[in-house]
């Protein structure tokens, strides 16, 4: 009889452990938000080196060996004096068959230590890309990065096909949580859709609470195929 009240009590107390421990676990999980943001725009990339960024392209992916980049490029920028330029080569040096980067912070942040921003508040993610030919296929994303500190949303555009132009692009996040993000932004390109590979040009990616472009897209709301003369919102 004193066994079985000792094996109770021992089965009441692994329990007890066991309800604390998941509960514990999810008290940490929920308190796991990023720095609050203080005003919009939020930028990503804007200018190089411009402190208004908050975001490094670190997060390097895939064929790396078919990537190189230039930050501070001079080549027709969209605004400014530099964009961000990306040159793919489709050689599958890593045998992937794939490249992208992630625009972290802190830079090199996979998930291993909370550096991410709580964005709330922000209804698009609006940027510029053009193509070096035109034709090229690009994915873009805000989020997606797993670990210890995960990101808790991953939005995409669904892949592109860009033009020679200048066109101003968005992604939809009425409905994301954005309370932390250390990925703010992320391209993908396919070796199968870029078989020759490609080269193409980012300029003035920012989180924006404007559901619309507006001013950003000459009073046409952005979106794929939007053939853009204006600005983004301002920096």
């Amino acid at each position: 009889m004193k066994k079985i009240f000792m094996l109770i009590n021992c089965l009441i107390l692994c329990f007890s452990f066991s309800l604390y421990s998941q509960d514990d676990a999810s008290q940490g999980e929920a308190s796991i938000k990023g720095k609050k943001i203080d005003k919009f725009p939020f930028n990503v990339y804007t200018e190089k080196s411009d402190r208004k960024n908050h975001f490094f392209a670190s997060g390097w992916m895939g064929d790396f060996g078919d990537l190189k980049i230039n930050d501070k490029c001079t080549t027709k920028p969209q605004s400014g004096k530099t964009c961000f330029q990306v040159r793919y080569s489709a050689a599958r040096k890593q045998n992937v068959g794939w490249s992208g980067i992630y625009w972290q912070n802190p830079a090199n942040n996979w998930g291993t230590v909370k550096g991410g921003f709580d964005i709330t508040g922000a209804k698009k993610l609006y940027f510029y890309a053009r193509g070096e030919k035109g034709g090229e296929v690009v994915e873009f994303k805000i989020g997606g990065i797993t670990g210890d500190y995960s990101d808790t949303t991953i939005n995409s555009s669904g892949n592109i096909e860009l033009e020679k132009t200048w066109k101003l692009y968005e992604i939809d996040l009425s409905d994301a949580d954005l309370s932390y993000i250390a990925g703010g932004f992320c391209f993908v390109v396919l070796a199968e859709a870029n078989p020759d590979g490609c080269t193409f040009y980012l300029d003035n990616i920012q989180y924006s609470d404007k559901a619309e472009a507006g001013s950003a897209a000459s009073g046409k709301e952005a979106g794929v195929g939007k053939t853009d003369t204006g600005k983004p919102p301002k920096k």
